[in-house]
């Protein structure tokens, strides 16, 4: 692997030899139809209109440029990938069928571990990023690190270390076992000192605030830890540790929340020391990145239109941004969040998921007879082949089998 540097985040110089690949893994010439149409494709009883932001962000088609370009640029070397390169089926299982062994997640049932790279080997780090350790771990191996950690994550990652260098305890509204959120809560250890606190949602918020408030019904100290038990940094004492916060975003959170999140801590903050405690003990910067941001408005903007029968939201199961569009979704018409075009599997079935619900289930019913007016987005992870093919289907099933109508 000559002239290979040992770490790799501008790739290697070959986005003309893939562009077709790219272009037939994930592609759409319906879905360019449909935005060159105004975002709007009508076939017989059935419209379909299209969010204006949708589907890949460039954190997304730089990660998986960079993947595919590794593979162009050493075919014969062994790669892995520490995680899920992005939370979507099809692009995984793409690089499976491409040779790239997965360490961990979905895809990593091969048994491959850290202990199994090698000097020889390349390891592609997903745009989610990676643990601190774990990152250690594979610098001292020697091998080629190709990172395709997205910039708005390491936005996210400044900002906890500076708040870890400064003893501020990150408190990160996300999901304590996202892929994220891991690696950023691991950056708030980097100094002797740092401590984090996960929280969900509103009201796991809330019982923050209350202790830190010293609230009559807040949660005794160690109803405390072990509430939080699996969210916590080691050595975590909310009687210590939450006397100083700083608060942060896993970027594919709902950002409505986050706001009203950052408030009610602000709050607390507030209520316990004082508004002149307040600038030192609370630091608040929005780390939801822009990409989210846009496709949450698109969302939004469509349902005040108020014209939608029902809302198709594409992207993996696993997808933060992907379920909180179909949870926006809801507040103005049915939303079904599927992963693949094969979920809607007859004009009366249709397989989702839940925005409050860990599996996906079957409704029926969810096509309604006579005219209908389809709204259709997608995650920030979600190829435009996937969208292409979901329109598709629903065109199938409603007597309209040609794209073109």
């Amino acid at each position: 692997m000559v002239d290979t540097p040992l770490y790799v985040q501008k790739g290697f110089g070959l986005k003309e030899q893939i562009s077709d690949v790219l272009r037939t893994d994930y592609h759409s010439r319906l879905v360019d139809k449909v935005r060159e149409n105004g975002f709007v494709l009508a076939c017989g009883n059935v419209t379909f209109k299209l969010a204006k932001e949708f589907g890949f962000c460039y954190g997304v088609d730089r990660a998986i440029d960079l993947a595919y370009e590794t593979r162009e640029h050493v075919p014969e070397k062994t790669i892995y990938i520490t995680n899920e390169i992005i939370h979507n089926p099809f692009v995984n299982r793409r690089l499976v069928e491409q040779g790239v062994r997965f360490l961990d997640g979905s895809h990593g049932g091969e048994g491959y571990t850290l202990e199994s790279v090698t000097a020889e080997d390349v390891v592609i780090i997903p745009a989610f990023g990676v643990r601190a350790d774990d990152l250690e771990i594979l610098k001292t191996k020697g091998c080629v690190l190709v990172d395709t950690t997205c910039g708005s994550v390491m936005n996210v990652w400044r900002r906890v270390l500076s708040y870890a260098k400064d003893h501020v305890t990150s408190v990160i509204h996300g999901k304590y076992d996202h892929e994220e959120t891991r690696a950023t809560c691991s950056r708030s250890l980097e100094y002797e000192g740092g401590h984090y606190l996960v929280v969900r949602d509103k009201p796991e918020a809330q019982l923050v605030c209350d202790f830190i408030a010293g609230r009559e019904g807040a949660l005794p100290r160690e109803q405390f830890l072990a509430r939080f038990s699996k969210a916590i940094s080691p050595g975590f004492d909310p009687l210590t540790h939450l006397d100083r916060i700083g608060v942060a975003n896993q970027t594919t959170m709902l950002s409505s929340e986050s706001l009203e999140i950052a408030g009610m801590l602000r709050d607390a903050v507030r209520a316990r020391h004082g508004e002149a405690e307040l600038g030192k003990r609370f630091r608040n910067f929005d780390t939801i990145c822009s990409a989210t941001q846009d496709r949450q408005d698109a969302v939004l903007a469509m349902g005040k239109v108020g014209d939608l029968d029902l809302l198709i939201v594409i992207g993996g199961y696993n997808s933060s941004n992907t379920t909180h569009l179909a949870e926006l979704g809801l507040e103005f018409c049915p939303s079904f969040h599927i992963a693949e075009a094969s979920d809607i599997r007859s004009r009366d079935e249709i397989q989702h998921k839940p925005p409050t619900q860990k599996q996906p289930v079957v409704a029926r019913g969810w096509l309604p007879e006579g005219k209908v007016t389809v709204g259709i987005t997608s995650g920030a992870s979600t190829p435009n082949r996937i969208v292409g093919e979901a329109i598709e289907r629903i065109l199938q099933l409603t007597g309209n089998p040609e794209p073109g109508c």
